[in-house]
């Protein structure tokens, strides 16, 4: 029975992390991701190719399908904080869909780097950890612009930590290394243009002014409409009035 619910777990991990979340969000804006940038359907292309706003709607959705399959296994097998057992579904759930995203069959099993649905699993082991962490890559980010080693870090603290606290189980051991390997290993393009000092930056910060600057504009032009109403109302008025008295004198 129990290894009916893994290989449907495994399954239906995997099938939930063929979905690209980047080229389906591109194509509605009829557009592909694939021909913008680095090529790579994630988070950080979108955010480059797109802005902020497409960059973390894909970031969230690619860490949601991490997430789902993790619960689905951590409760599958008991749904108990206290029992390794249910660990090893979570991550069983979690590791499959990293492979789905890595290598879809959907997309002739080429797809993103995997780091947004490890952030997902990461979220379900470990939700205090998975927050502060990603607080200290997302300032790591807005400072030096590099979205590969916010990344690294990312995903080689939460592996230690929950390789330090799963160290008596090989099965839990042995997955999480598989997936932290499995995403540097899609990271190597990325790895060498950094040894060459040829990385892509981010430019966050840029991001981050045009949001504040579409705000004020709105903000400026919502208070101009604003002004020549009153205006226009101000000069009906006027000539309302002069009507009234034309019609007194006459």
């Amino acid at each position: 029975m129990i290894i009916i619910k893994f290989v449907f777990l495994i399954i239906c991990g995997y099938l939930l992390g063929n979905i690209s979340s980047a080229k389906i969000i591109s194509k509605l804006r009829k557009d592909d991701i694939t021909k913008h940038g680095s090529g790579n359907p994630g988070s950080m292309n979108m955010l480059r190719t797109f802005g902020f706003k497409m960059g973390i709607l894909t970031l969230f959705f690619d860490a949601l399908k991490g997430a789902i399959p993790s619960l689905i296994g951590f409760f599958m097998l008991g749904g108990d904080v206290n029992s390794e057992m249910c660990y090893v579904g979570l991550y069983a759930g979690g590791l499959s869909a990293v492979i789905g995203h890595c290598f879809p069959a959907f997309y002739k099993f080429k797809g993103g780097k995997g780091v947004a649905t490890m952030l997902g699993m990461f979220a379900v082991a470990e939700p205090y950890w998975a927050i502060i962490m990603f607080a200290v890559c997302f300032l790591y980010l807005v400072i030096f612009d590099y979205g590969a080693i916010a990344s690294f870090l990312y995903i080689t603290a939460l592996t230690l930590i929950e390789g330090y606290k799963f160290h008596d189980n090989i099965t839990i051991t042995i997955m999480l290394f598989f997936a932290y390997f499995l995403v540097w290993f899609m990271h190597r393009e990325n790895i060498n243009r950094l040894l060459l000092g040829k990385e892509n930056k981010v430019n966050f910060k840029e991001k981050l002014k045009k949001i504040g600057k579409k705000k004020n504009s709105s903000f400026a032009s919502d208070h101009l409409s604003n002004k020549e109403f009153k205006k226009a109302f101000k000069q009906n008025k006027k000539q309302s009035k002069k009507l009234e008295k034309e019609r007194e004198i006459g």
